[in-house]
């Protein structure tokens, strides 16, 4: 729990490389080769081969890659909605999802 809270609070890069090391942390425990699993997502090795050495890699290949290594889901809870604070916002949160299209 330590190393996911400095994780958390370090900058950017650092989460692009732990991310990238996790999947390749979950490619070899499913014992796919790098070619078996560019082949598998629909991405070039070769930018599979650039995100896990560097952590860079295009939104859409990487929703790809999890959606081939079966953990597309947790992109859901990317960008949670906020917490209600008060219950008027409770209240404006409750006629954002029964408002109807037109009406105010």
């Amino acid at each position: 729990m330590d190393n996911i809270l400095a994780i958390i609070k370090s900058n950017p890069k650092a989460i692009m490389l732990e991310i990238a090391k996790r999947e390749k942390e979950r490619r070899l425990f499913f014992n796919y080769k790098r070619s078996t699993l560019a082949k598998k997502a629909g991405i070039t090795e070769a930018s599979l081969k650039r995100f896990e050495l560097t952590g860079k890699i295009a939104f859409d290949s990487l929703l790809k890659l999890g959606f081939a290594l079966d953990c597309l889901e947790d992109f859901l809870n990317l960008f949670p909605k906020p917490s209600a604070h008060s219950i008027k916002e409770l209240e404006k949160q409750y006629q954002s999802k029964t408002r109807k299209r037109g009406s105010l």
